[in-house]
């Protein structure tokens, strides 16, 4: 049986973007259908969509959107299915704010001002959110950066009901990542930065990666982190949780949490590779 997905999120965060990378994926991807259309319209595409990845409902418009019947649909597509997730894609307002006005769009909940259409848009959309499998922050990504999370979080082997584990490292001079669980702070080890001959490389290369693990915080920490994760993973998994989302952060995300996010990924034999978010700044 197909996976289902439904995808839909605040106006501006990157739903075609997402979209695009389902059907990368192979998934059958359905853009802008009505609302009350999905049930009919799902058992059609998950019969004969059998060799496809599964069936991605992009929602959106949410001037005409209705929470409830959206979450309802959601239900009856579950019980149906039993696979369905829901992806909510979010962003600060200050991120959608600069979109809109960068593309010229307009919003779709006309109000007096664009802040006023997205807080609008926010309250509107904070049942989905909160219902939500899986909410990726899309206001630190570019559109590249956006279609790997969209992948890794959908593309993991496996029969497509356990859950999903993805790593990913930044830096806390760039915010932290507001879709992640676990939260882990690398700035206590000594820093790259100022070693003049590791500055410009990453936690990727091996010069810096043999200096962050070297030290014995280093050692410790991945220890301890991999020794609580050994048991909270499958905890997490046995009471109903699709993904889960864990960060390792220092000061600009180029080197001691590459590193240390590289080497926990290996002894955890997770199998997507970390997302290293600022890895590039």
């Amino acid at each position: 049986m197909s996976e289902v997905l439904l995808v839909t999120g605040m106006s501006g965060a990157g739903r075609s973007t997402a979209s695009a990378a389902l059907e990368d994926l192979g998934w059958f991807v359905i853009d802008n259908l009505p609302v009350e259309l999905a049930v009919r319209v799902g058992e059609l595409a998950t019969t004969r969509s059998a060799r496809e990845a599964g069936v991605a409902f992009v929602v959106g418009r949410s001037a005409d959107l209705d929470s409830a019947a959206l979450l309802e649909v959601a239900r009856e597509l579950r019980e149906r299915h039993g696979a369905l997730r829901i992806l909510f894609l979010d962003a600060p307002d200050d991120v959608l704010i600069a979109r809109f006005e960068g593309n010229r769009r307009r919003h779709p909940i006309d109000a007096a001002t664009l802040a006023e259409s997205i807080a609008a848009e926010r309250t509107l959309l904070a049942p989905i959110h909160d219902a939500a499998d899986l909410v990726i922050d899309t206001g630190g990504l570019n559109v590249n950066q956006l279609r790997r999370r969209v992948i890794e979080s959908v593309a993991a082997p496996g029969d497509g009901r356990a859950m999903r584990v993805s790593l990913v490292s930044f830096g806390f001079a760039y915010g932290i990542p507001r879709d992640v669980d676990l939260v882990f702070d690398c700035r206590f080890l000594p820093n790259p930065h100022w070693v003049e001959e590791l500055r410009p490389l990453t936690g990727l290369d091996a010069p810096v990666a043999q200096y962050v693990l070297a030290q014995e915080g280093a050692r410790r920490m991945i220890d301890e982190v991999v020794g609580l994760l050994e048991w909270q993973i499958p905890a997490f998994a046995k009471e109903g949780k699709s993904y889960l989302s864990i960060a390792m952060g220092c000061t600009g995300g180029r080197h001691r949490s590459v590193a240390v996010a590289e080497e926990i990924a290996r002894r955890l034999r997770l199998e997507n590779p970390p997302f290293h978010r600022d890895i590039t700044r």
